[in-house]
């Protein structure tokens, strides 16, 4: 009986994602501003309602990763240069706790004006069509490696990596100059 829960919640799982990430958002897309996500505490959910200004989001399957953590020091140390291209804000999105984006961010940058969002329940990326099935490897569905600028709430840029253990058009040198 176990076994046949087990294989059931396992395609639930795979279905639910493959469902999400078919809606993938493009250039033009608004992001999700009603979805809640947390940065410093679990208690206390915001959205992004009312974003302003150019913004850039960078989901990321997950806090402490290597190639993730070798990834997001590239946004910590261009954080100026993209405030000189008029980002108002870099948020490292992934689909994780709270607490576990914030040993991250210390760990990586804890004096940086970065944010490092939870999507804990992988509602944000979901909603963008950024999640995949990483069940196998990070035991649950997880973000896609994406970098989406928007403008306000529409998305103006969207880079997707094709394979989420790579960085290729996701790391900060590839975007800062889309900007």
């Amino acid at each position: 009986m176990a076994s046949l829960l087990a294989g059931a919640t396992k395609t639930a799982h795979s279905l639910a994602t493959s469902l999400l990430s078919s809606a993938e958002a493009k250039v033009g897309s608004t992001i999700p501003v009603k979805v809640p996500v947390k940065e410093n505490d679990a208690e206390k959910p915001f959205t992004f309602e009312g974003i302003k200004g150019k913004n850039v989001f960078v989901g990321v399957p997950g806090a402490f990763t290597g190639t993730c953590s070798a990834q997001v020091p590239g946004y910590i140390k261009a954080y100026e240069q993209f405030r000189e291209k008029g980002v108002e804000n870099v948020y490292i999105v992934g689909v994780n706790d709270v607490f576990v984006m914030k040993a991250w961010k210390e760990q990586l940058g804890p004096d940086s004006p970065v944010h490092f969002i939870a999507d804990d329940q992988g509602a944000f990326v979901g909603a963008l069509g950024m999640l995949f099935d990483a069940s196998a490897l990070l035991g649950a569905p997880r973000s896609k490696r994406f970098v989406a600028v928007t403008e306000g709430d529409t998305i103006t840029y969207l880079a997707v990596e094709p394979n989420p253990g790579e960085v290729t058009v996701t790391a900060a040198d590839k975007v800062l100059p889309w900007l």
